[in-house]
């Protein structure tokens, strides 16, 4: 009898917990921040109103726990996890599953092609959105499932051995706003109530390096002038918050001695004030606990809690802390550090944007919401991976028109590809880099093999630090073939986030493996192709009769093959119009100190009579322009107008072209 009843009550356990989960899916079904009808502004409102302070916290401090996030489910209210860890610079990058991978940053700036960029965020959104959609309908909220991205970066290229280089646009303020703002339009999309995914834009601010040389970032304090902070750091943001952006993602360092993100200044009185931002700040990872542990502005978490709310930041990226810097809101309210409403009006625009993605509409409110797995790895997004890596590439060098290729003359002829990039798929891509399927990924040596010529392949290091060469092994192929193409630069064992370069040159033994091949070429084709984000000293290259072309490459990403072959021999719509969006220097005496953050000397702007390698904007073509009517009004320019310019342009070569 016993055991019966006790069967009975547990069963009675199980039948009350069952229905307790089928009610948690439509609880809060008649609560106002439910009801689609009603204005943005009033469900955001009500939906806070109904939270109590511990869960107002747990929401800024994702959760507080170990894998950040993902920001813990609110069960009474129905609503679900989120996880705002999402990174999006060019394709899904790090989610589980496959994605198409588009260019590093620093190769689609080269396009100076806002419209380029704003289809390569859009494609990237819907593989984004694709992937949500599959993760929530088998219940996976883990790191990058979400829709809320950490794209795009868009720091100033200020010094050549930053480790970073290649997420940025490159060197101009203003090139580099107006690439971000066609990034935000491209990811977050035109529909007029949701949207497909929401932008970030980092690193708020001056940021650009070190990143470990000569000391951390996650302690170093960038000292700027005013003027500089404001033409030169601050612009691109200003832009990226125009356009739209839903967040906004502060940097590790300090700037003038106050952390970025405990720096009201900078988050609330230009950010929000100023510019007139409505949208959320995330820290970068470890950025607020940093305030304390490395920078020491604080002396406790409950300290850096109170600088960092009260200064604008609403949401902790927290290293995997089990009990986080954000965890300590509520005792700063308790202790009337920070207000209950401060707190309200931090939570605000995280709500606001989980609401504008579309998480607490009806599905069949949002078309986003029918994207699917076949969205990914599409044949048009393929497609784009192609069109995106031909119109990155720079040509810098080219001897007697060695490019194109005529491709009758080329036929049956003997290619040699060569060097560490030659083949190595690892290499093509560059940080933050998404995973396509291998089948779609195409080196080199496979691009150039479905040309009609015959291909031999010797690497001769084996990786891109080239530490050992193998001499013997280039020399010969080279002796035995027509033409030869170099495959060399950094990749990420040589540059990437937390790893700064030493100096301009190729790595290791890259530039004897150059040389032998130049001598071993004898005066036959020889081309060179360079991988690479950072400047490299090139100038034996440049200045050598041996190397008859050079084309810079920057990280193609997965189509590297098939856009190289086509540009070899010059495919209908494949003449280089890429154009360099960062200074090369002739060497480090023409580059100040990194950890030194005045303008002089650095970018285009401020370079000074010295002669660079190559300058800004620097690019050949197939083809020559001409430019005429140069019209530049008003002639007289008044403190804050506008100067406008424009120009005839006219294709004066025998071959189709863009000049951007």
């Amino acid at each position: 009898m016993k055991s019966t009843a006790l069967f009975v009550a547990k069963a009675n356990i199980v039948s009350l917990t069952i229905l307790l989960l089928q009610l948690s899916d439509s609880v809060g079904q008649d609560y106002p921040f439910m009801n689609p009808s009603l204005p943005w502004d009033v469900r955001v409102k009500d939906l806070i109103s109904r939270l109590s302070l511990d869960e107002m916290v747990l929401q800024m401090a994702r959760g507080g726990a170990l894998k950040n996030g993902p920001a813990p489910p609110i069960p009474h209210l129905g609503i679900k996890p989120y996880n705002w860890n999402t990174e999006c610079l060019r394709g899904d990058a790090q989610a589980p599953g496959y994605a198409t991978s588009y260019p590093q940053a620093i190769g689609l700036a080269a396009s100076f092609s806002p419209e380029l960029i704003l289809k390569v965020a859009n494609a990237t959104a819907t593989e984004v959105r694709a992937k949500h959609n599959y993760f929530m309908s088998v219940g996976n909220y883990d790191d990058h499932t979400g829709l809320s991205c950490f794209s795009p970066v868009i720091n100033i290229m200020r010094h050549p051995l930053w480790g970073r280089n290649q997420e940025t646009y490159g060197e101009d303020p203003y090139l580099s706003g107006l690439l971000a703002a066609a990034f935000v339009k491209g990811l977050q999309g035109d529909h007029p109530r949701y949207i497909k995914a929401n932008a970030g834009c980092k690193h708020f601010d001056v940021h650009g390096g070190p990143e470990n040389i000569p000391v951390s970032r996650f302690s170093f304090d960038a000292k700027v002038e005013e003027r500089d902070w404001r033409m030169t750091f601050l612009p691109q943001f200003q832009a990226c918050v125009e356009a739209g952006t839903f967040s906004i993602m502060c940097s590790y360092n300090r700037i003038n001695g106050i952390p970025a993100c405990a720096n009201k200044k900078l988050l609330t009185d230009i950010l929000r004030s100023e510019w007139g931002f409505d949208g959320y700040v995330v820290s970068d990872e470890g950025a607020i606990e940093f305030i304390m542990l490395a920078h020491q502005y604080t002396s406790s978490f409950l300290e850096t809690a109170i600088a960092s709310v009260n200064s604008g930041c609403n949401l902790e990226l927290s290293f995997s802390l089990i009990d986080n810097v954000f965890m300590r809101i509520k005792d700063a309210v308790n202790s009337g550090n920070i207000t209950l409403e401060t707190v309200k009006e931090r939570l605000y625009p995280l709500f606001y944007t989980r609401m504008r993605l579309g998480e607490f509409d009806p599905p069949d409110m949002n078309p986003y919401s029918a994207l699917d797995l076949r969205s990914v790895q599409s044949q048009e997004h393929r497609d784009l991976s192609v069109e995106a890596a031909v119109k990155s590439f720079v040509l810098l060098k080219n001897l007697g028109d060695t490019l194109p290729m005529d491709l009758q003359s080329i036929k049956g002829k003997k290619f040699g590809v060569i060097g560490p990039f030659a083949d190595n798929a690892y290499g093509l891509f560059g940080d933050y880099e998404p995973h396509p399927d291998p089948q779609y990924i195409s080196t080199p040596r496979d691009g150039i093999a479905k040309l009609p010529v015959e291909v031999s392949f010797a690497a001769g290091c084996n990786d891109a630090q080239c530490k050992t060469y193998s001499s013997k092994e280039i020399k010969s192929l080279v002796e035995t073939v027509d033409i030869t193409i170099v495959c060399l630069g950094t990749g990420i064992t040589v540059e990437m986030e937390g790893k700064d370069r030493v100096n301009l040159s190729l790595p290791g033994l890259q530039d004897t493996l150059l040389r032998d091949a130049v001598d071993s070429a004898a005066g036959r084709p020889l081309v060179l192709l360079l991988f690479n984000a950072g400047t490299l000293d090139t100038s034996w290259a440049q200045n050598s009769t041996g190397v008859h072309a050079i084309l810079e490459c920057f990280f193609p990403a997965q189509a590297a093959g098939t856009a190289i072959a086509k540009i070899l021999v010059g495919t209908e719509g494949a003449n280089p119009a890429g154009r360099l969006p960062a200074t090369w220097p002739a060497g480090m005496e023409q580059v100040p100190a990194m950890e030194n953050y005045t303008m002089n000397g650095r970018t285009y702007r401020y370079y000074g009579n010295q002669v660079p390698l190559y300058p800004f904007g620097y690019g050949l073509s197939y083809t020559t322009f001409q430019y005429s009517d140069l019209v530049v009004t008003p002639s007289i320019l008044q403190l804050c107008e506008t100067l406008d310019l424009s120009v005839q342009v006219k294709n004066s070569g025998l071959r189709t072209g863009d000049e951007h």
